[in-house]
């Protein structure tokens, strides 16, 4: 068990940190190591999803200051550390065609500002581990994608004595991974195991769009954190974002003892790396070799 070692998740919007990767962090803090959560907007543009909160007085115009006190207690719980980059939450853009994002917006930032801004953070922080999103965002939202844009660049920027010294000495994190919360193979599991219990199938709707799209997520995660332990502390971090989660929704379909018997686990994707990886050549797992099963493992240096 590593002790004492840095990660840091950057995350597009308050409430991503809960449903993604939250349980690997709360594990992570649990042993004794430090976990920081990057929140790059205030999630502004956010509708309020959860039906018992629309049948009160809650309105848009307060969403803001609402959602910055549901990502404190998120944090408390997870028992992460948590800083703002402070963007204006960008939106979903919907219809034909898509309307334009909003002026100032997070997603329409120049990208050298914002690395800026972010390796300023990793540099003060010095985390030997990074989180992010893939190419894709894990699904994509402009501000997402943005994460993405600036996670890749603010690697590089971050190691590079030359790049900024003002904001502090060259820090080379060692290791960064993609998450990816949303396996297609996991939600077949739970579906099939609801239909042998003779029970509701929630997971259905999903499962039919995604039966359009090719091949799933899966086939790229290199490794895999148990964490069983931890999912009721990520339940009750994502239902601290009360705003943005129905806790009647799918979400929470399946049983937490269901869940730790079936897959016990939380998926990652190796994306950069400095270090040697045993099984790996590059980022790029070689055949037969087995999942990583710590996002820490090959890293000892505590400085």
């Amino acid at each position: 068990m590593n002790q004492g070692l840095r990660l840091l998740a950057i995350h597009a919007h308050p409430d991503d940190e809960s449903s993604k990767g939250a349980a690997t962090m709360a594990r992570y803090v649990s042993e004794g190591n430090r976990v920081m959560v990057v929140t790059c907007t205030g999630g502004e543009r956010g509708d309020i999803l959860n039906p018992a909160l629309l049948a009160e007085d809650t309105t848009a115009d307060d969403i803001a200051a609402i959602r910055r006190t549901e990502m404190a207690q998120a944090a408390a719980i997870l028992g992460v550390e948590h800083m703002w980059l402070g963007y204006e939450d960008s939106g979903l853009p919907s219809g034909d065609p898509l309307p334009p994002l909003p002026e100032g917006c997070f997603a329409l930032q120049d990208n050298d500002e914002v690395v800026r801004r972010l390796v300023g953070v990793l540099r003060t922080f010095r985390p030997h581990v990074i989180i992010t999103y893939d190419e894709n965002g894990g699904y994509p939202h402009p501000d997402h994608l943005k994460v993405h844009e600036v996670s890749m660049l603010a690697w590089d920027a971050c190691a590079d004595p030359e790049y900024a010294p003002e904001l502090g000495g060259a820090w080379a994190p060692l290791k960064m991974y993609y998450t990816h919360g949303f396996i297609r193979q996991r939600l077949e599991l739970f579906d099939a195991e609801s239909e042998r219990l003779g029970q509701p199938r929630p997971y259905q709707e999903i499962l039919g769009r995604w039966k359009s799209l090719r091949g799933d997520i899966m086939s790229r995660v290199t490794t895999q954190v148990d964490v069983a332990n931890f999912f009721e502390q990520r339940d009750d971090a994502l239902r601290a974002h009360a705003t943005q989660i129905d806790p009647a929704g799918t979400f929470f379909a399946t049983s937490l003892d269901v869940q730790r018997r079936l897959w016990p686990t939380e998926e990652f994707e190796l994306a950069r790396t400095r270090i040697d990886v045993p099984g790996f050549e590059g980022v790029t797992r070689l055949p037969d070799a087995g999942m990583e099963t710590d996002l820490f493992a090959g890293i000892e240096d505590e400085s």
